[in-house]
């Protein structure tokens, strides 16, 4: 089994020291649906350096946790994993390249041309409170203000062609982070068996607030950084084919309509095998067919599938698993000036007041017992059963805060809860998942939050030696 020497523990310490830098929605788009060689290995470049910071911030997060909880077994595993991730990254030999191309590099592209001026600052998340997830609330817009070289996306000069030793590398590389990517599926599922392991052990009902914290702040980031890796997997792939719409893993036309269908679809399929129901209650769609966006079209299933799944759970409760007929749930999106808002409108019976803040709470469950969970379950993101973990509304509310929205629950008890907000002010547009839209049409994107885990955020500075 493998374990981190003392030396590698320093060198994660100094790594750990450096603040990450911001990556934005927009510039990840820059690179179009076939990034060149060079732009890609600068992309190479500065991953090398940020996924390590990022990495070391989590493996010095886990082994300093309160009460005990960095002892259990599967944080330690989840801690090791994070740091072979790191020692993966560092080792990776680079290339030897002539000064000629090093110049080349940093040569200003075609594309570079009053880019900095195209891109506008990110406005701070309404939604998060300052110093919530260890940020600041004036951050960048990713393109950086510091040298060049610690930017993510810098279009170099692709007059010629490359030695082979780029492209050689730009393969190495992601070959180890579509490794590390694979080692990291079941995150989710091993930190969730660690707080089952501490709760037991410390005979807790419930985890508190510093716990809480941490897991916020640590699955944000695990959100970052599977984006930064699976966003560069899928570019280094589209130099060889290319996929109608897509910038790697982000779809600059997301159709609403077709994501939230197959959510439902997929929502009603789980609840009619968790009860037995010969049909699950039905879902009808309020949604226009052309409504289109750039977004991620896996974060925007995600966070569907699972506030649907709680809805359809408590309608079937709330009614009994041996009605013939359900209430109907109710899906409208709708599309303002800035804002796409989602609202799922259910007759579930609602929850009481005093619970309300408990749905967002880690290993919060209704269900009597909970379950040890199998590593080998649905690890890529944790789409659980109908419940039994409560994981599903926590990590869906990340999600959609990622891009600078938010999910709400407003519930009316002995009525019916649905998931959204009461008309804010035009100011503030906040609603279930308020995902930004500021004027897809024109590929403009208004990043309320940094992509990126929960110091991305933070000002970008250059990374010393």
């Amino acid at each position: 089994m493998w374990k981190p020497s003392e030396r590698l523990m320093e060198t994660i310490r100094h790594y750990a020291s450096f603040p990450a830098t911001g990556v934005s929605l927009r510039q990840m788009v820059q690179f179009g649906d076939r990034p060149s060689t060079g732009t890609l290995f600068r992309a190479s470049q500065f991953l090398s350096e940020e996924l390590p910071i990022r990495l070391a911030h989590r493996v010095q997060d886990l082994g300093e946790l309160p009460d005990g909880l960095s002892e259990m077994p599967s944080i330690k595993k989840v801690q090791d994993w994070y740091a072979q991730s790191f020692e993966e990254i560092i080792n990776l030999p680079r290339p030897t390249l002539s000064q000629e191309v090093k110049a080349r590099l940093l040569r200003p592209g075609k594309m570079s041309g009053g880019f900095s001026k195209i891109l506008s600052e990110t406005t701070q998340n309404p939604s998060i409170k300052e110093g919530q997830y260890r940020s600041s609330p004036t951050n960048g817009n990713g393109n950086g203000k510091g040298h060049v070289s610690r930017r993510y996306f810098y279009p170099s000069d692709d007059q010629g062609h490359w030695p082979p030793e780029l492209n050689d590398y730009n393969q190495r590389f992601a070959k180890t982070l579509q490794h590390i990517k694979r080692r990291h599926d079941s995150v989710v599922t091993t930190v969730a068996q660690g707080i089952l392991e501490w709760k037991r052990k410390r005979q807790r009902l419930q985890i508190d607030s510093t716990v809480q914290s941490f897991l916020d702040r640590f699955y944000m980031s695990r959100i970052g950084i599977r984006m930064l890796i699976g966003q560069h997997i899928a570019l280094t792939e589209q130099t060889h084919v290319r996929h109608p719409n897509y910038v790697g893993i982000i779809c600059t036309k997301t159709n609403v309509r077709e994501v939230a269908l197959e959510a439902i679809d997929n929502a009603r399929f789980v609840c009619e095998d968790y009860y037995g129901l010969f049909e699950a209650p039905k879902i009808q769609l309020i949604c226009k067919d052309d409504l289109n966006f750039m977004y991620v079209p896996g974060h925007l299933s995600h966070m569907l599938f699972e506030t649907l799944k709680n809805s359809l759970r408590a309608v079937v409760e709330t009614h009994g698993a041996d009605k013939e007929a359900f209430p109907v749930t109710k899906v409208i999106v709708a599309e303002g000036k800035e804002d796409i808002t989602i609202k799922i409108s259910d007759e579930g019976g609602g929850i009481p007041r005093s619970s309300i803040p408990l749905v967002w709470t880690y290993m919060y469950t209704t269900v009597d017992q909970t379950p040890n969970l199998d590593p080998d379950f649905d690890k890529n993101d944790f789409k659980a059963p109908m419940a039994g973990f409560g994981y599903g509304l926590p990590i869906s509310r990340l999600y959609a805060r990622y891009f600078g929205g938010d999910l709400k629950l407003i519930s009316m008890e002995g009525l019916h809860p649905f998931y959204s907000e009461p008309d804010p002010p035009p100011s503030q547009g906040l609603t279930l998942m308020n995902i930004q839209a500021a004027r897809m049409r024109n590929r403009e994107v208004s990043e309320r939050k940094q992509v990126g885990d929960a110091e991305s955020m933070l000002n970008a500075e250059p990374l010393s030696a």
